[in-house]
């Protein structure tokens, strides 16, 4: 299995690295998210970009309880697929969708806290916010997600992040803030709300950061914690500028080509 691994994640890191693709991934490491993490975790200590932060993935409790999966799960981000709003992005080969989402900028501190984090104790630990714009997609000759390892295996599916104007932090419903993704060009509007993410952002991070805490995971700087899609995984159906806006948070633009 560790030789497996070791040959596995040297694939994908360079598929990473190249903005290539390879061939699908055996089923045993995504079928069986233990092995999918061990897949995940090997492949992004192969990766020499700086890691910016982390993606809690599969928030929306209506999907994991379709897969009979207990908790979302989560992958870093490096600081190579981080880029500002109103940038270009290209749409690579196997990008499958886009996501809105909200974001948050943590003290390094919190990792350090010998407390339990929930979500009175985590708002002082958070500098800012803002929304996000989210390209997923495999690095695999592969197309549909069957189940929950399909996203963990593949450094959590994540292409390119595209965040808006940050915000001083401010203690909002983020349990019920309105959202929209759209394109112009298309004319696709898709419509959502923050209570879909794990019940809210807040409570994303949370478990994120206490998961991060549970794998002795430390890095040296303030980190992005990126919370899940508040309209899921949205089809790309035309190229062109797409617009999300998250009420209180703000407006991210994005222009894929």
């Amino acid at each position: 299995m560790q030789k497996e691994i070791s040959q596995l994640s040297k694939k994908l890191a360079k598929a990473f690295n190249t903005n290539t693709l390879i061939a699908p991934l055996p089923k045993k490491f995504c079928t069986n998210t233990k092995n999918a993490n061990l897949l995940r975790v090997a492949s992004e200590k192969l990766i020499k970009n700086p890691i910016i932060g982390f993606k809690a993935g599969a928030t929306g409790k209506a999907m994991l309880k379709k897969w009979k999966e207990k908790e979302p799960f989560y992958a870093s981000i490096f600081d190579k697929n981080l880029v500002k709003t109103n940038s270009k992005v290209k749409l690579s080969k196997n990008t499958f969708g886009i996501e809105l989402e909200v974001f948050y900028i943590l003290d390094k501190k919190i990792l350090k806290s010998k407390s339990i984090i929930t979500t009175e104790n985590i708002k002082k630990y958070i500098n800012s916010m803002g929304p996000c714009i989210e390209l997923v997609g495999y690095r695999q000759k592969k197309k549909g997600v069957t189940c929950l390892g399909d996203l963990i295996a593949d450094f959590g599916c994540n292409v390119k992040f595209i965040i808006g104007k940050k915000k001083k932090f401010k203690n909002l419903k983020f349990n019920n803030l309105v959202t929209k993704l759209l394109n112009s060009k298309s004319g696709q509007i898709v419509n959502g709300n923050t209570k879909v993410v794990y019940d809210s952002p807040i409570k994303s991070c949370v478990w994120l950061i206490n998961k991060l805490k549970k794998d002795k995971i430390n890095i040296n700087k303030n980190f992005y914690v990126f919370t899940g899609s508040t309209v899921g995984v949205v089809p790309i159906l035309k190229k062109g500028l797409f617009e999300g806006q998250i009420k209180s948070i703000g407006t991210v633009k994005a222009t894929v080509r």
